[in-house]
């Protein structure tokens, strides 16, 4: 059984950068028809809110990507308690003492020297004796003791890798004040949930290869890791800094369709060509994560536009049926109406903009050089009921009187019209004009 998970931090409200993580884990899962949990790291009592655990899943509803459980890491203390104290007696988990500022020193210390700068696992020189009086003055926290050997892993998206673990230090598993970081955390949770792939970014390759040790350690089994390319802005400039403009509610505030962003997203990075789908079962079928390269990922927000766009405008009628019923536009001409504007929408917002433009007429917009035409084309328009037709006969009728012919014809009745220069088929559009009907 394939398992996978998207593990979000509730500090804040989740982004492209984190949907990239997430659409991958959630795909490779579908795909397989196995599970995909949604697993909140909520260890942080300070940092989390219940109002972001809400913001998480509210997003990724929004973009389709279920879940089948969700697990909260602030209910699991006791298990991670438990994994640290076997690792305390296998010999693998010290208790160390730095502050800050003397780490600082000892880096320094060992760059000028010419040295990796590797924590000097000081701490487990340390007699009880020592020990006590430490923690008479300070808190103790928690490091593992690494094997001082080559890790190697096959990932999912770079290849062999393969990491020196002399060359990294010992990582810290628990903060002097009791609380078990993401490294611990994440390993007891994978090891438990029987995890069996793990998508996530290249900034975690080192600590994949410390997580890899310590799996081995508690007797769990490794999963399949593959770390993708981090994102950055059009210019390749660092995405970081702009994040908070990315947010997925914001995109949503937007009026990005989920659809578009996901086949976006699907594929950004990929060897496969960006392809815009309408359904997520396509997504799932086409999803290999070996086609992903290791370059850094250029993603532009303005991309979504033109992909919004072209999603609406393949949307057929019965999937906006009972949001163009909820404008009140009556049955008899809501698949026509949603025929003759559905081309010239960019967000979905804009049907209601429409239907208003239908019911309630435009401003019209008419150049002072133009008036008078107007006025006498408006005189010509056809009595009775308006038809398909209505439109070809009425602007002959106003050619034959003004002499006017090609844009100069119609554009100054289509603004005067619609207040606007571009928009439907005017032939199809003019029927369902409701104050021009009124009028005729």
């Amino acid at each position: 059984m394939t398992v996978t998970r998207f593990a979000p931090s509730p500090t804040g409200y989740i982004h492209v950068g984190n949907l990239r993580t997430a659409l991958m884990n959630f795909l490779i899962a579908r795909k397989a028809g196995g599970t995909f949990i949604l697993r909140i790291d909520d260890t942080d009592p300070e940092r989390s809110k219940e109002a972001y655990v809400d913001a998480i899943k509210e997003d990724l509803e929004w973009l389709g990507l279920s879940w089948d459980r969700v697990e909260r890491q602030s209910l699991r203390l006791e298990r991670y308690e438990a994994a640290a104290q076997s690792l305390r007696d296998m010999g693998r988990l010290y208790e160390v003492f730095e502050t800050p500022v003397e780490l600082d020193l000892k880096r320094k210390k060992q760059l000028n020297m010419g040295k990796p700068p590797v924590y000097d696992r000081a701490g487990l020189a340390l007699s009880e004796a020592e020990k006590d009086a430490l923690r008479a003055e300070r808190g103790g926290y928690w490091r593992f003791k690494l094997d001082q050997e080559r890790i190697d892993w096959s990932d999912g998206i770079i290849g062999d890798v393969s990491i020196d673990a002399a060359s990294v230090s010992d990582p810290v598993l628990i903060r002097a004040d009791g609380q078990m970081l993401y490294t611990m955390a994440s390993v007891v949770d994978d090891t438990e949930m029987g995890v069996t792939h793990v998508v996530r970014g290249a900034d975690h390759v080192t600590n994949t290869a410390t997580q890899i040790q310590i799996i081995q350690a508690l007797g769990g089994t490794v999963p399949s890791f593959a770390h993708h390319s981090l994102l950055t802005g059009p210019q390749g400039e660092a995405l970081s800094k702009r994040l908070g403009t990315l947010a997925l509610r914001d995109l949503r505030a937007q009026g990005v369709e989920p659809m578009a962003l996901l086949s976006l997203m699907a594929r950004l990075g990929s060897s496969d060509p960006m392809e815009l789908r309408q359904e997520m079962a396509e997504l799932i079928e086409g999803f290999e994560i070996g086609h992903f390269g290791t370059a850094p990922t250029k993603f532009d927000v303005a991309d979504l536009g033109p992909l919004t766009a072209k999603y609406l405008h393949g949307l057929p009628y019965a999937e906006v049926a009972e949001e163009i019923a909820a404008l009140g536009v009556p049955a008899d001409q809501a698949e026509a109406f949603w025929s003759v504007i559905h081309e010239n929408i960019e967000v979905r917002k804009d049907i209601a903009t429409w239907w208003s433009l239908i019911t309630e007429g435009a401003e019209p917009v008419i150049d002072a050089e133009d008036a008078d035409f107007v006025a006498e084309a408006l005189a010509l328009l056809p009595a009775g009921e308006l038809t398909g037709e209505s439109w070809g006969l009425w602007t002959a009728a106003v050619k034959d009187a003004t002499g006017r012919k090609g844009r100069g014809l119609f554009m100054p009745l289509r603004k005067a019209l619609t207040g606007m220069a571009h928009g439907p088929d005017m032939a199809a559009l003019l029927p369902l004009l409701q104050v021009i009907k009124a009028r005729a």
